[in-house]
């Protein structure tokens, strides 16, 4: 099948040749290059400093046959320094145009680095629009866990994951999860394919070259990490929950009839979290359940998270869902800070559990700490190996203790404070953080001004403590 490139940027190529190489020319230097990295404990050279991103606005143009990605990207971000360049993480692919705000940009590539020079600098303060037109087989990066992450590809379609620094194998940007932006996602696939994104469907529409378009808009801001595209024979179903979030799960086919018991439950699911966290953070909910074996694990992907295969057991369900409020709205500062969106998770399955003819949050707790697998399957875990705010390295911010030890943390504060203030202070978190970033400092800070305890001893012990708790 002949693929139809996207359009190119609005010169002519020999003038954007020219202007790619002739640009930054001349005036008076006003600014100075943005950060290569924002430090982060574990990814440093993750993200970017000098700007905040606003907005991205991604075309994408993919078909499974081929596996090339043609796509553009505008990128509207405020800058926090003056600028004469900056940086945008890229992994692979071929860049073949930037303009910054209309005007041809010189750019260069190293590593994961796509370095932007602006034909004249940005002022401390401005808004300014930065697209990048690229093309290419993305590749898929491998975690220091060993699992795989970024552009994932089938035998029937593709799947971009990100956490952590996935995203930059399919788009340019911001990656870290500080850095929190709007999104419009459209992706133009071969008819009969499903492209599925985040946030809501806007519009589909039928092409004569026969490719179907698919726009999605997020407007909530989204960390890179969470973004999502789905391409692949899907299976879509709609709906509503009893109170208005609307529904949309895309299931592979061969995926379907093993589904629909637990993807049954979501409404409800989404009902009873805006109950015990507080009003459902986004315009939207759903899931997409990927063909069995594309991926090795779940990924709360921002109000669709992605199931590597039939999600037979419901805490699966519930623990990405948490993650809306949890890890998407209420994000994390540093991946350091991985434990606020895991432990939280985990421990909204304890929850459900206690709601629902379960376990106890107490019981799972005294489950993990006598080694009872009959409660709780995650009791034979190294859940003790290290403190749950301190992860010895990238490879551990996905390990046991960030989570099952993160949600010990909090049923400790909800023994020393009692079930009001605590479930206030789960209230609160999630309303007074809702749509931003915050650090472990953050949270423990707000813990003890919102129950009015002294909760340093749980803090020294349980989430910093390096012996085993008892």
């Amino acid at each position: 099948m002949e693929h139809r490139a996207l359009p190119r940027l609005a010169a002519p190529a020999a003038a954007v040749l020219l202007a790619v190489t002739t640009a930054c020319t001349g005036g008076t230097v006003q600014g100075r290059p943005g950060a290569s990295g924002l430090r982060d404990p574990y990814f440093p050279k993750a993200g970017n400093g000098g700007y905040q991103v606003e907005h991205y606005a991604l075309d994408l143009d993919y078909d499974p046959a081929d596996g090339v990605l043609h796509g553009r990207a505008v990128i509207t971000a405020r800058a926090e320094q003056g600028l004469s360049s900056f940086n945008l993480d890229l992994s692979g692919l071929r860049v073949e145009g930037v303009d910054v705000d209309g005007e041809g940009a010189r750019f260069n590539r190293t590593g994961n680095e796509l370095t932007v020079r602006p034909a004249d600098d940005v002022k401390k303060g401005r808004v300014f629009r930065t697209e990048v037109v690229y093309s290419g087989r993305p590749k898929a990066l491998t975690d220091a866990d060993g699992s795989r992450e970024g552009w994932i590809t089938g035998e029937a379609g593709a799947v971009g994951v990100g956490e952590p620094v996935g995203s930059m194998t399919w788009f340019p940007g911001n990656h870290h999860p500080s850095d929190k932006a709007a999104y419009d996602i459209t992706i133009r696939v071969p008819r009969g394919y499903e492209a599925v994104s985040n946030g809501e469907l806007r519009s589909r529409t039928e092409g004569a070259d026969g490719r179907t378009e698919f726009a999605w808009h997020n407007p909530e801001p989204m960390a890179s990490y969470l973004a999502t595209a789905v391409v692949g024979p899907y299976k879509v179903t709609t709906g509503r929950t009893p109170s208005g979030v609307a529904v949309y799960n895309a299931v592979s086919p061969q995926e379907a009839a093993a589904s629909e018991r637990t993807l049954a439950r979501l409404p409800e699911m989404v009902e009873w979290g805006s109950g015990r966290f507080g009003p459902y953070p986004f315009g939207t909910a759903g899931a997409v359940v990927l063909p069995a074996g594309t991926l090795a694990y779940a990924l709360e992907t921002q109000t669709k998270p992605v199931y590597p295969g039939a999600p037979g057991d419901e805490s699966l369900v519930l623990h990405e869902l948490a993650h809306q409020w949890f890890g998407n709205s209420v994000s994390p500062k540093s991946w350091k800070d991985m434990w606020l969106n895991e432990g939280f998770a985990t421990y909204a399955e304890w929850l459900w559990d206690e709601d629902h003819g379960g376990p106890t949050a107490q019981e799972h707790f005294d489950a993990l700490l006598a080694g009872d697998t009959d409660v709780d399957e995650a009791a034979d875990a190294d859940w003790d190996a290290f403190p749950p705010a301190d992860p010895p390295g990238p490879e551990d911010i996905s390990a046991s203790p960030v989570y099952q030890r993160g949600a010990m943390v909090l049923q400790r504060i909800r023994q020393e404070v009692g079930d009001e203030k605590f479930f206030a202070l789960v209230r609160g978190w999630a309303a007074d953080h809702r749509h931003g970033n915050a650090s472990t400092a953050d949270f423990t800070a707000y813990a003890q001004e919102r129950t009015g305890h002294d909760l340093k001893k749980v803090w020294d012990v349980w989430l910093y403590g390096k012996a085993r708790p008892e």
